[in-house]
């Protein structure tokens, strides 16, 4: 792995593609990323990124994977962050490693702009999938009574979370994914349940706890790593300390610590979200409430730092 200040080996590469960044071979958008592949031959691709402020993006070490990736900075700040040191490159600034050997988390502080250059093709094995499986995550929530933000905002409070308690970089890179398709596998719960507007029966309520399984095991099918690894979020957001929840009925440290961020963070924006059905609690009704549970249903580290940061997470998660 080398990081280079104002590399001028890239700049020729920099102004070979930027003039096509308007004739995009392909593009995929979501809502803290665009990214459109200028350049593919050979193998190699070139793809032009586009991350919001707050975004964040990753580099992960994949078995049987040794292609050179090489990120150039065009425009804005982007903090890199690794197991051993934290570095904000700037434009003109380069990172580059063959092969990627460890978890890169890169997190925007101003909307970036960087090309990124693989010496493989990654286009399609990273974007469209996850493209899909987003709208389809986003898609689910509105039709369970949230809005399109819940899962942005489960996303965002979940990192403010994980960043608090330092978690590692490959944590919070499952974390970031695990968060967002946490109520993905619903996809396979019949609407006539999920849209019941009375109360579940005991049967019904079973086949609703599997949503968390059918998540798990849609992230698996994908083949994608990231997506793999954060199947165990997923599956594993409704357990409780005490081992009174689903769908296995885990306990304590049986529970992987990203999955006990979100059960936190995921009962705290149901209980102050308001619903077609049911208005929100009040903030101080929804801590308390977390509160009381503390050491029981939900970690108390994850409480605890949670509770510490509540006023920022409400002032800018909302």
């Amino acid at each position: 792995m080398t990081f280079d200040q104002r590399d001028p080996s890239s700049s020729e590469l920099t102004r070979s593609t930027l003039f096509r960044k308007g004739q995009a071979i392909e593009q995929t958008i979501t809502r803290d990323l665009g990214i459109s592949l200028l350049a593919s031959g050979d193998g190699t691709e070139v793809i032009h990124h586009k991350l919001n402020a707050g975004g964040r993006w990753a580099l992960v070490p994949e078995q049987g994977w040794d292609a050179l990736e090489h990120i150039y900075i065009l425009s804005g700040h982007l903090k890199w962050l690794s197991s051993e040191k934290e570095v904000v490159l700037k434009p003109g600034d380069s990172f580059s490693s063959h092969p990627v050997q460890e978890h890169f988390i890169f997190i925007a502080e101003t909307t970036v702009e960087f090309l990124y250059i693989s010496s493989r093709p990654v286009f399609h094995h990273y974007s469209k999938t996850t493209k899909e499986l987003m709208d389809l995550a986003v898609t689910i929530e509105e039709k369970d009574g949230y809005t399109s933000d819940h899962c942005h905002r489960i996303r965002e409070f979940s990192m403010m979370v994980g960043e608090a308690m330092q978690l590692s970089p490959n944590q919070m890179h499952a974390l970031n994914y695990g968060s967002f398709f946490h109520d993905i596998g619903k996809v396979k719960i019949p609407e006539s349940i999920l849209l019941k507007p009375s109360r579940l029966t005991n049967e019904e309520y079973d086949i609703i706890k599997l949503h968390t399984v059918y998540g798990r095991e849609l992230l698996e099918s994908t083949n994608i790593p990231h997506l793999v690894s954060a199947g165990v979020i997923v599956e594993q957001h409704h357990e409780r300390l005490d081992g009174s929840g689903y769908p296995k009925g885990l306990k304590g440290n049986e529970i992987s610590i990203e999955a006990c961020i979100v059960a936190v963070v995921d009962s705290y924006d149901a209980m102050t979200t308001d619903r077609v059905y049911q208005k929100g609690r009040s903030k101080e009704e929804a801590l308390q409430e977390i509160l009381r549970f503390r050491g029981s249903f939900y970690h108390p580290d994850v409480v605890d730092t949670f509770l510490a940061i509540s006023d920022r997470i409400d002032r800018e998660g909302r």
